[in-house]
């Protein structure tokens, strides 16, 4: 019996794998006509264990990837994902995010080749945190896969969690466009599972997105298209919008600022509330002002304007 792979060090995990692995269970004899693959799983995975408690990662990856092997050559789909997912763990802990993550992501295929959507979902999941500093646009990708798998599977409230998360990702990279759609999905799934006060704030963050890309015409369409939701006409979260897009319109930053810096506004995820406190109207922000009324003037005298005006056609038309 070979001693448990916890307690060996470097060179003992090597020799472990060396005596232990491939060499004695998947050779074939007269009696032995099929390579043992199952044993040879167990005896990689042990190996695994040994190399990662050394820390030594490189080894422990190679390992993990021999058992994922192993687990396929035995159509062992599950166990093979998991392999690959712990060898993915390996290089993050060498850090070798991007390595790390193709390799969750092939996990999360073979997961769902399994008929497992939920623990791929969860890999992919996990893909995406591992890879948002490094690479946000990759784990918007990874965020949007996830979110599909959970919508199929009908898990709607799972699914728009991860849909949130990659349209924060978008407004953060300024890729206001792709970040209004993903918005706009959100704010269905939300309307379908009938979360209305939580629709009134995606339409918040879609008009500030909007105003961002420069569309006020897209921006009023939203608040429009929103009154048909169950108590949003009338809510403080309509009034508020009304007031931004006329401030807007009119090309009044001073109204603009006052809605943008109220607490519905400030205490929105920070990146909504960053595009609040950034937005500036149009033409540089100066206020329309009205007309100056006539002043009044003594009897018998005119203004100077109305001087000019009689003057310019004192002499006639000819």
């Amino acid at each position: 019996m070979p001693v448990l792979p916890g307690a060996l060090g470097g060179f003992q995990a090597q020799l472990y794998l060396k005596i232990f692995g491939f060499s004695h269970v998947l050779k074939t004899g007269f009696l032995k006509w099929k390579p043992d693959y199952d044993s040879a799983a167990s005896e990689y995975g042990k190996a695994a264990v040994a190399f990662k408690n050394a820390k030594q990662f490189e080894q422990a990856k190679d390992a993990c990837l021999r058992e994922a092997v192993a687990h396929e050559n035995n159509r062992a789909l599950f166990h093979a994902a998991k392999a690959y997912e712990q060898a993915g763990m390996m290089l993050k802990e060498m850090q070798k995010l991007p390595e790390a993550v193709q390799l969750i992501e092939k996990a999360s295929m073979m997961y769902l080749e399994n008929g497992t959507p939920d623990t791929a979902a969860m890999a992919l999941e996990r893909a995406g945190k591992l890879i948002e500093n490094v690479d946000p646009e990759k784990a918007v990708q990874l965020y949007q896969q996830t979110a599909n798998v959970f919508e199929n599977e009908e898990r709607l409230r799972q699914a728009v969690e991860l849909l949130g998360k990659a349209s924060r990702l978008l407004v953060r990279g300024r890729r206001f466009d792709e970040a209004a759609l993903s918005i706009q999905k959100e704010k269905n799934i939300y309307k379908e599972i009938e979360n209305y006060p939580t629709c009134y704030k995606k339409t918040i963050a879609q008009v500030l997105v909007h105003l961002h890309r420069n569309d006020y015409v897209a921006a009023e369409r939203c608040v429009r298209e929103s009154y048909s939701i169950p108590g949003f006409n009338g809510s403080e979260d309509c009034t508020a919008l009304e007031q931004l897009l006329e401030g807007y319109d009119q090309q009044d930053q001073d109204q603009v600022a006052e809605v943008c810096n109220s607490p519905l506004f400030k205490y929105m995820d920070n990146d909504y509330a960053k595009l609040g406190l950034s937005l500036l109207v149009p033409g540089g922000g100066v206020k329309k002002k009205a007309a100056a009324p006539p002043q009044a003037t003594p009897k018998g005298h005119t203004t100077p304007a109305a001087e000019d005006e009689e003057d310019e056609y004192a002499g006639g038309l000819c």
